[in-house]
């Protein structure tokens, strides 16, 4: 159901964008941010290519197709791919005749359509145009040697709200190669697609928006489907989770209970005053929640940090280096043998491992061990709220009037949450077995990497609004019974009293699944 709302109010913030006329943001495969693949990818900007990265793929594009007229052996051009790299695809002669190209066209079709084999749900909307974002611009750098005509595809088809049902499971973390195909059935007018909140043949999206099909050749499919955008979109979805939880967590810990952050939040608190009745030291989940905390930030930084270069980076392989670098010719007859000059271009066409994204499959991997020491500590403190010989208040923080359960059997729903986000924070990227003839052997996992990140992020809203449905009614339960003037701090205060106008206080047992909701909720629209 939540899926169903966020692809609906996205689909009319793409129409109302659409109608307003939306800001345009310029790509140039080297300088987006996340922030701004947000926007293009919500509709709240239109996208433009810069006539720099133009030139590039024009140039790159040349560079290519000089190189199959040669009949150099040419990895997804003149070759096959995988283990049909030995499988030569047509005979040069050193012209492109009408036959060659045909033959190359032919290719690409088979390769886009062989390609398209992902399991599972499509992904969210937003998501698949981030991911169309993402992989537009690395696109831009110009080493993917791609017609321009698929360059513009990607624009219109953001522009225009056209986007590809796309497999959300079936990589391996070397290239989405079966889930970002499918972008590429879309764009030849086959497969299905969404515009703007209706699922459409590929053909008729297209006809629909006014955008000619593309007639593949050359590199252009091993350009669509060889890159990790898919991944990419998980991961930067899960990363903007991740900075909201570690922003809320000084709140949502000071209300149960980086140190200059929680001095910070509980400024003004009684627990300042002096107290005899206070033990000398606290569990330790409430005394070094700072440092699990110190780490979050440390660790999503880096992730930040990583994804910003994936996504202003090529993903292709081989890349196509316009103006090579002439030592490198000198190197080895080898290396000699990938350069090119001809058509008015020179440059060379080298194989690399620009397909493997194992610096932010660690840092998401990281951040997950961070995020799941967050989740630790959280249960932990909920855990002691519970029980009245550490509170001095009510055990299972039970009204005094109530003569049922209160809190008393909720602990199973956090600790069943933080159990799973253990299992979620192992790492992933060393898994797998050989694929491919025994080609492809090595794997980084990046969506289920990023997918993990995103899955411990949606049980931690959970398990930190359990705190908080605990936490208030401490707060509560410490006036009535104890000190009606307890004075909470600013920013806990009034985060305190924006959960109490959504979350009453608990005066007899009620269903709790609802008050859990409206927690998460606040969570994520709350202002910290």
């Amino acid at each position: 159901m939540y899926k169903f709302f966020k692809m609906t109010a996205l689909c009319a913030a793409l129409a109302a964008a659409g109608a307003a006329g939306a800001a345009t943001i310029t790509l140039d495969g080297t300088s987006l941010s996340i922030e701004d693949a947000w926007k293009i990818a919500a509709g709240e900007a239109d996208v433009a290519i810069a006539p720099e990265a133009v030139k590039l793929l024009e140039d790159s594009h040349k560079l290519v197709m000089a190189s199959a007229a040669k009949g150099q052996a040419v990895y997804g051009l003149t070759v096959g791919v995988g283990l049909n790299k030995d499988q030569k695809l047509f005979t040069a002669d050193g012209k492109l005749s009408p036959e060659v190209l045909e033959a190359s066209r032919a290719f690409n079709y088979n390769a886009l359509r062989s390609h398209s084999a992902g399991v599972g749900e499509m992904m969210p909307v937003d998501l698949a145009r981030l991911s169309m974002v993402v992989r537009l611009n690395t696109l831009l750098a110009g080493k993917s040697g791609a017609q321009v005509r698929v360059a513009e595809l990607y624009r219109d088809m953001l522009n225009k709200n056209v986007t590809p049902l796309i497999p959300s499971e079936g990589s391996v973390g070397e290239a989405d190669i079966l889930l970002a195909s499918h972008v590429g059935a879309v764009m030849i007018g086959e497969w299905k697609a969404d515009v703007k909140g209706k699922v459409m043949t590929g053909a008729d999206a297209l006809k629909a928006a006014g955008i000619k099909p593309l007639q593949p050749e050359g590199k252009d499919a091993l350009a669509i489907l060889s890159n990790n955008s898919v991944a990419m979109a998980y991961a930067i979805d899960a990363a903007r989770n991740t900075e909201r939880i570690v922003e809320m967590t000084p709140t949502v810990d000071g209300l149960s209970q980086t140190a200059a952050d929680m001095r910070d939040v509980l400024k003004g608190s009684y627990l300042w005053n002096v107290d005899a009745t206070r033990p000398l030291q606290d569990p330790l989940s409430y005394r070094v929640t700072v440092y699990g905390l110190s780490e979050a930030r440390r660790a999503v930084k880096d992730l930040n940090d990583q994804i910003a270069v994936q996504i202003n980076s090529t993903d292709d392989n081989p890349a196509t280096i316009l103006n090579a670098d002439e030592a490198y010719r000198s190197e080895s007859t080898q290396v000699a043998n990938y350069f090119v000059e001809d058509n008015g271009v020179k440059g060379a066409i080298i194989p690399s491992g620009n397909f493997n994204p194992l610096p932010v499959a660690l840092a998401l991997q990281r951040t997950s061990i961070a995020m799941a020491h967050l989740s630790h500590y959280s249960v932990q403190r909920t855990v002691h709220l519970s029980y009245d010989q550490f509170t001095g208040l009510t055990r299972f923080l039970t009204d005094p009037s109530n003569k049922g359960h209160a809190f008393g059997a909720i602990q199973k729903s956090f600790m069943g949450l933080h159990v799973d986000n253990m299992a979620l924070a192992q790492p992933v990227s060393l898994y797998g077995m050989p694929v491919a003839g025994e080609i492809e052997d090595t794997f980084t996992n990046l969506l289920q990497a990023s997918k993990r990140l995103g899955s411990i992020d949606t049980n931690l809203y959970q398990i930190y609004s359990v705190e908080m449905l605990h936490a208030a009614q401490a707060v509560d339960l410490r006036r009535n019974l104890k000190n009606k003037d307890l004075k909470l701090a600013d920013k806990t205060g009034a985060f305190y009293t924006a959960y109490r106008a959504k979350v009453p206080y608990v005066k007899a047992d009620r269903i709790f699944t609802d008050d859990i909701r409206a927690g998460v909720d606040l969570l994520k629209n709350y202002r910290f």
